[in-house]
């Protein structure tokens, strides 16, 4: 337990109005975009530099207190949901640009720094930053180094760990190391490479180095209408096997369609089963002869429509729709689960035919909108809590995500496990596997206190785990209220 002498430590080492403690204020942070999770923490943390970072872990270590780093808290995974009597340390106050080399192409930035500035902040310059989340306009980069987010564009231009050149990390004893260097490879271990996307178990990134990119010279969109999701599955293989490398190939099928249009209005084919968001980049001439062999290959699959953005403003519609897909179906649907699940490519048919058969037999919805170009789903459980349905759900969203692996995928794409797939994580690794991830946190932090009970499955965690927050009817009926 915090008691008020602990409070004015992290208080005379952070400053005033660093500490959060009123219990309005920390039910803020109870819980991350994956709802279900909920644990309000003793106190709240917002330092503003990398010292202070390292102030408030050393306190943590010496008293033998959990901590949790948040970034926007967008995350759909539980990665950020406090720990019981522990901290939060957000690093939303960290928003500093530190370095921009334009001639290098390299930016230094604060974790608070969300995913879309860096693009904005390096356009004028002819740069911008490759991965690009569907919550970009939010997200922030320390939480896409924590999770090794992707994005649309991640078929072609890779992940959060391939943009990342170097890190400087407050380890969970207080102490400060810089990983990677001025360039991609470095010698010895790559520890920069596994620091990224270990969700916070192994220290808080508070600088980080990326690589930017220069802006194509032409850019190709179009969107091809399919009567079956299966057939658009199919026109995706076909695309990347005639060794076609798009920079995205999305799919939504007719729920998300659906969700898309009553939000967004992007001109999306209401009466199709699915459409395929298809974008190329690069040199003009390469690009142009490989946009018309994939509008010939939509049509060999049996495409009923295909629409060709014809200036940028129709692209930044199309991608409008495409990007507000998770927010949208809560137009179409009371609440709703987000998976995050990959396959091969040449399985995506078989992937997306058993979705569908697995949401009949569990008597729900199951809308598709997902990365294509690299098998990665995103299917969305759609149920009604207040009519019964979230146990059904919680179990489907369960066993799509492990059907994936049986297919020879993985339980994630670029979500992460957090809370909310540790337990299956024995589905996809052995024992040997387990234990040896276990020893590398171990040695990073060998008193457990960075973000706990994540990723990894323990006793506590699947023996009783935590699912969605059910109010008791004491509450419902206003008797009662929860602290």
């Amino acid at each position: 337990m915090i008691d008020d002498v602990l409070r004015g430590k992290f208080e005379d080492a952070l400053g005033p109005g660093a500490v959060l403690h009123d219990p309005l204020e920390l039910r803020t942070y109870e819980c991350d975009g994956l709802t279900g999770f909920r644990e309000v923490p003793a106190l709240v943390l917002l330092p503003s530099t990398t010292e202070e970072v390292a102030v408030a872990v050393s306190l943590c270590a010496a008293e033998g207190i959990p901590f949790v780093a948040r970034g926007a808290g967008t995350g759909l995974s539980g990665g950020a949901v406090p720990v019981a009597r522990g901290v939060v340390i957000s690093l939303a106050r960290m928003r500093r640009v530190l370095d921009f080399d334009a001639e290098d192409r390299r930016m230094v930035l604060q974790p608070g720094v969300t995913n879309a500035e860096i693009s904005q902040l390096a356009a004028p310059c002819g740069l911008y930053y490759a991965p690009d989340p569907s919550s970009q306009i939010v997200c922030t980069i320390g939480g896409n180094v924590a999770e090794n987010s992707g994005g649309a564009h991640c078929v072609k231009y890779g992940f959060t760990v391939h943009h990342v050149h170097a890190l400087r990390v407050v380890l969970p004893d207080g102490s400060v190391v810089d990983l990677g260097g001025d360039t991609p490879g470095t010698a010895g271990p790559d520890l920069r490479g596994l620091f990224i996307g270990s969700e916070g178990t192994l220290g808080i990134a508070t600088e980080i180095t990326v690589r930017l990119l220069r802006i194509p010279e032409s850019v190709r969109t179009l969107v091809a209408d399919f009567p079956t999701v299966e057939q658009a599955g199919e026109a995706v293989s076909a695309i990347m096997a005639a060794g076609i490398t798009p920079a995205a190939v999305e799919m939504l099928d007719a729920l998300a369609i659906e969700a898309c249009e009553a939000a967004v209005g992007a001109g999306y084919s209401r009466d199709t089963a699915a459409a395929l968001v298809v974008e190329l980049d690069g040199l003009e001439q390469e690009c142009d002869e490989q946009f018309e062999r994939v509008v010939a290959l939509c049509h060999e699959q049996g495409t009923t429509s295909v629409r060709i953005a014809s200036d940028p403003h129709e692209r930044a519609l199309i991608w409008k729709g495409r990007k507000a897909a998770f927010a949208a179906v809560g137009r179409i649907s009371p609440d709703y689960l987000v998976q995050d699940g990959v396959v091969p490519r040449t399985r995506l048919a078989e992937a997306l035919t058993r979705i569908a058969a697995m949401g009949h037999e569990a008597g729900l919805r199951v809308a598709n909108v997902f990365h294509a170009g690299d098998g990665n789903l995103h299917p969305l459980v759609l149920f009604d809590s207040r009519a019964g349905e979230a146990e059904r759900a919680e179990q489907l969203s369960k066993d799509i995500a492990e059907m994936c692996v049986e297919l020879g995928g993985s339980l994630s794409g670029e979500h992460g496990i957090g809370l909310d797939k540790a337990c299956s994580m024995p589905r996809m690794f052995g024992e040997d596997d387990l234990a040896a991830m276990r020893r590398v946190r171990a040695a990073f932090d060998p008193d457990q206190l960075a973000n706990p009970g994540k990723v990894l499955p323990t006793p506590r965690l699947c023996g009783e785990r935590p699912g969605p927050y059910r109010p008791h009817p004491l509450e419902t009926a206003g008797v009662i209220e929860r602290r």
